[in-house]
């Protein structure tokens, strides 16, 4: 097995500065990858892909699945290639060159910071729904004060709490799937048993596509597991297992439970449609229609305490994509620094600039709307250039042997195709804000010109070739 002087570098002495420790196991990064995702993460935008897609809410979900399976397959690929904790910061870097590696990196960060904050936000608006006396920004405030002392104790600590966060998230879940299959028995459906797959109101493909656009964001942190790529046990290749089996995991819930949903719905798609007002609550009104408010009850605190945990996962996905642009001399030096194997510099930065960002949020009435408008073209920019980092890396740079024509180029060209339709289908404010943080990020990297990248200096682990 040959390594890549230029990309990766020899590996760190123990001790070193820039070390991080290999605690993790398979269903630790599977945990940490669910967590991000959140399990009823469609639970929030059921209503709007229902009336979006005409009622054909499952068939959304499940084309997504397979939409998304491209962007998981590339993350597989580069990541058993180059096992480094910078994620698609280091896969374009091997890939595409130095400059582009900055641009992914810079492009991740504005979704790896302010993803967590608007899970922080989503935890603190449940909270003060169910204890109002608190202000929201206070129990924002809190989750991340809580979530960043997990992070800071260590990646396993975290990962252990996560896992009983996650048990909870599931048997929530399944007390809804149970609950919704005893109503469905007991007095049938209010739409036809096709109508999540076919439309309730009519097949059209353009709806379903167009609602296949916003559903890819649910997915938004399965990518998350790759950041871990220098802390787990058994190699690179548990890891690219690991974001494929959180993918399948996660689309399999989102389909089972927006079909359920759909079943439910009371009203229909069109009426969702005709109505935007109803469509944030459809979720609750299904429920609570069927079901109880007891059962709306429940899923509103899992939500609360799942964002939270969500942010979690998040905020150490950001702290080590800060740790190893640092470590590459692209940030400041000092994140680089760990202590006891966790890269509490980089964690605590990332945890104040979430803090700063939720909390402004949470006092204004339209914080959430700004927060979400932005993250998402962060993440889909730097998707993109992953792909582009799986054709440089394998077909023209010829590296890990002869070209596998779908692998290396049919699925990156066509994960990249999805993730340049959801980037024009965003909302103009979304572009702006991603095209003036791209304009920074050149900024920045013009002022570095010439600067010794640091990837040949020992500066990771190496990169197989």
């Amino acid at each position: 097995m040959a390594t890549d002087g230029a990309a990766g570098g020899g590996r760190e002495a123990p001790g070193a500065e820039h070390g991080l420790r290999r605690t993790l196991g398979f269903r630790d990064l599977v945990v940490y990858g669910l967590l991000f995702i959140a399990p009823m993460a469609p639970v929030g935008v059921f209503g709007a892909l229902d009336a979006r897609s005409h009622g054909a809410v499952a068939l959304v979900y499940a084309v997504a699945t397979v939409a998304m399976a491209f962007t998981a397959y590339s993350y597989a690929q580069m990541v058993r290639v180059v096992p480094q904790a910078g994620s698609v910061f280091a896969y374009a870097r091997a890939g595409l060159g130095p400059g582009a590696g900055f641009v992914a990196g810079w492009m991740a960060m504005l979704d790896y910071l302010l993803i967590p904050a608007v899970a922080y936000l989503f935890s603190g608006i449940a909270m003060n729904a169910l204890v109002p006396e608190v202000s929201q920004w206070v129990w924002t405030a809190l989750a991340v004060v809580v979530t960043t002392l997990l992070n800071l104790w260590g990646v396993r600590a975290a990962a252990r709490v996560g896992f009983a966060v996650l048990a909870m998230e599931i048997v929530v879940l399944a007390v809804f799937v149970v609950a919704a299959v005893v109503v469905l028995v007991r007095d049938g459906a209010q739409r036809g048993w096709w109508s999540p797959f076919a439309g309730d109101t009519g097949f059209a493909f353009s709806a379903v596509l167009g609602a296949v656009s916003v559903a890819v964001l649910s997915y938004l942190g399965f990518d998350a597991i790759a950041s871990f790529a220098e802390e787990v046990t058994g190699g690179s290749a548990k890891v690219a297992r690991a974001v494929l089996v959180c993918l399948v995991v996660a689309g399999t819930l989102f389909v089972a439970q927006t079909y359920l949903a759909a079943l439910l719905q009371p009203v229909s798609s069109a009426e969702l449609a005709a109505e935007p007002g109803r469509q944030g609550a459809a979720f609750y009104d299904a429920v609570d229609a069927s079901v109880g408010t007891w059962l709306h009850d429940l899923v509103a605190v899992s939500k609360a305490i799942g964002a939270a945990f969500a942010a979690l996962a998040g905020q150490a996905a950001a702290g080590r994509l800060l740790f190893a642009m640092a470590r590459d001399r692209r940030l400041p030096r000092g994140l680089a620094r760990t202590g006891g194997g966790t890269p509490r510099v980089a964690l605590v930065v990332a945890a104040v600039i979430t803090l700063v960002a939720a909390v402004w949020a949470a006092r204004r009435d339209d914080g959430l709307d700004r927060l979400v408008s932005v993250v998402d073209v962060g993440a889909l920019a730097a998707f993109t250039l992953l792909h582009a980092s799986v054709v440089g890396w394998f077909v023209v740079r010829r590296h890990g042997g002869p070209v596998v024509w779908w692998r290396h180029l049919l699925v990156p060209v066509l994960g990249a195709a999805v993730t340049v339709a959801v980037i024009v289908e965003a909302s103009g404010v979304a572009q702006l804000v991603g095209a003036v943080w791209l304009a920074v990020g050149l900024v920045v990297l013009w002022v570095q010109r010439g600067r010794p990248d640091g990837a040949g200096s020992g500066a990771g682990p190496g990169v197989v070739g």
